[in-house]
Formats: structure tokens, sequence, C-alpha cells
């Protein structure tokens, strides 16, 4: 990646660590401040999912390399793949819940530095998932029971499981996993240093802050939407156009906008059917959180045969 694209990055980082001290002083300030579930849903559903709605290009561009003509193939395999996510989380949500975890912390960690780094080892590879992992430990670190009753909400009623977690907080194991995700950032940083590598120090920061002031809902949003959705957007719209970053813009809103409000739709679509049978808030959980998931996994997946196919 340029180093246009890494200045881009970096200030991208202190915009966003400054806002996460500002809105952290708001919330120390202001007694109950709190951001309603429906908003997050909206910021999710809008600037978060928008930065997986090329993956139909990434997919074209994968059909190419293997020689496949029929593109309907490639929104029926994706289209499934999601299915069936939401298919195992019914039917073994603890399991599902923790596999997804595990994904989501090397992708979060991934996403996040890649631009950073030259060497795509299986060193490298571990530490974007322990650097990742901050993004799960720390609302539990902070916010231990109410991330206990997200999890509950999203359909985990295996007991054994919450005795697992109660372990790990008694034991102090969250502490020593957040210790090992921060020694892991220092690894980053240090190896081949380069001084816009503080960005990792920003960023890591800015997560520290959201998730003490904030609910684990509104500390992901803020995260999900706002450092991780857009950084994976600039490198998308630098791809679009490589000499202009702000027509890459244009491009990417255009290309991006219907993929996104067909996922949208399809998930008020869901919201509805589901605050039939479950209160409002639930119901809006269970979107955001097994919604992404089933859609984490499919867009995870045709990232790493793309890159694997393009080596």
């Amino acid at each position: 990646m340029n180093n246009q694209i890494k200045k881009i990055n970096l200030n991208h980082s202190f915009i966003f660590f400054i806002l996460c001290n500002i809105f952290s002083i708001i919330a120390f300030k202001v007694d109950y401040f709190t951001i309603s579930p429906l908003i997050c849903l909206f910021l999710i559903l809008s600037i978060g999912v928008s930065h997986g709605s090329l993956d139909n290009l990434k997919g074209r561009k994968l059909f190419q390399i293997f020689g496949i003509n029929n593109f309907f193939i490639f929104y029926l395999s994706y289209i499934l793949i999601s299915i069936i996510v939401i298919f195992f989380w019914i039917i073994i949500p603890s399991i599902s819940l923790i596999i997804f975890l595990i994904i989501a912390s090397h992708h979060f960690g991934k996403e996040d530095t890649q631009f950073l780094i030259v060497k795509n080892s299986s060193f490298n590879q571990l530490l974007f998932f322990l650097k990742g992992s901050l993004i799960i430990l720390m609302p539990m670190y902070f916010h231990f029971d109410e991330t206990v009753s997200i999890f509950k909400l999203l359909l985990i009623d295996n007991e054994s499981f919450y005795e697992f977690l109660d372990f790990i907080e008694t034991k102090k194991i969250l502490l020593y996993g957040i210790i090992i995700s921060t020694l892991s950032s220092i690894v980053l940083f240090v190896k081949n240093f380069e001084i816009k590598k503080f960005t990792i120090f920003l960023d890591y920061f800015s997560i520290l802050i959201i998730n003490y002031y904030f609910s684990p809902l509104v500390a992901f949003t803020i995260y999900f939407c706002f450092l991780h959705s857009v950084r994976h957007s600039i490198s998308l719209m630098s791809e679009l156009d490589k000499n202009e970053l702000t027509n890459g813009l244009k491009i990417f809103t255009k290309k991006a906008l219907p993929l996104t409000i067909l996922t949208a739709t399809f998930c008020l679509f869901g919201l509805y059917l589901l605050n039939n049978t479950y209160d409002f808030d639930s119901s809006v959980l269970k979107i955001i959180f097994i919604g992404l998931a089933s859609l984490t996994f499919p867009h995870i997946l045709l990232e790493y045969l793309i890159e694997k196919n393009e080596k």
C-alpha cells in the first residue's frame, strides 16, 4: 500500500482517537449517557455494512481467476453460507459464538493493521489475532455482566459456557489476555519500525477508552463503523482509483450503495419478524450480532480465497 494511504490512515487514527476522547468526556460528564440500540443498528447497516458491499466485485475477480463464467453461483454461494451460519447459530449457538469471536479477532486485527505490515508471515497472523482479540476482551473486562447479558440474548443458554466465563473473569484471565494483546501490538510496532506504525497505539487507546466509558454495544458500534469499516473502505477507494482518493470515494459510494441497501432491507425485515417474538432491543441485538456473523464468514472466506489465489 502506498505512502499516501498510510498517511491517510494515520490521520484517520488520530481523528478517531480525538473523537473517542471527546465522546468519553461527554459520557463522563453526563449521567446515564447512552445511545439507543436502534441508532447502533442504523450505523452498522449503513457505514458498517458498506465496507463489505463490494464483495460482488471481489467475487467477480475470484471467478475470473477460477475461470467460472456463471456469476449467479457467487450470489447463491454467498447467501447459502450466510443461511448456514444462521442455522448453526440456532442449533449450536455457544460453539457458533466462540468460532465467530475467534475468526472476528483475527479479521479485526489483520484488517486494521495489515496496511503497515509488509511481510505476511504465520507469526504476523498470530499477532493479528492477538491484537484483534482486544475488541472481544475489553468489553468483557470492563462490563462483564452486561456482556454476559448480551450473550444470553443471542440464544446462548449453555450453562457450561457461562461457568467458563465466570472462571476466566474471577481468575483474572481476561486481564492476562489484554496484557498479551497489548504485547502483540508492541511487537507489531517495533518490528521493521517506522513512525507511521504509531497508529497501532492510537487505535489501542481509542479501543480502551470507548470500552471503558460505553456499553459493549455502543463501544462495538463506534469501533466497527468508524475505525474498522472506514479503514477498510479507504483501502477499497484506493483500489478503485489509485491516483485520486476523492474520485475513489465517489466510485465506492456508487458501487456499494445497491448491496448496502439490499442488506439493510433484509435485516430490517428480519427485525420485523423477530419483534413478533422478542422485545425490540433484544431483536436489534440479534440482528446486529447474528446478522454480522452470517455476513462475516462469507466475507472473510472471500478475502482469504482472493489473497491465496492472487499469489
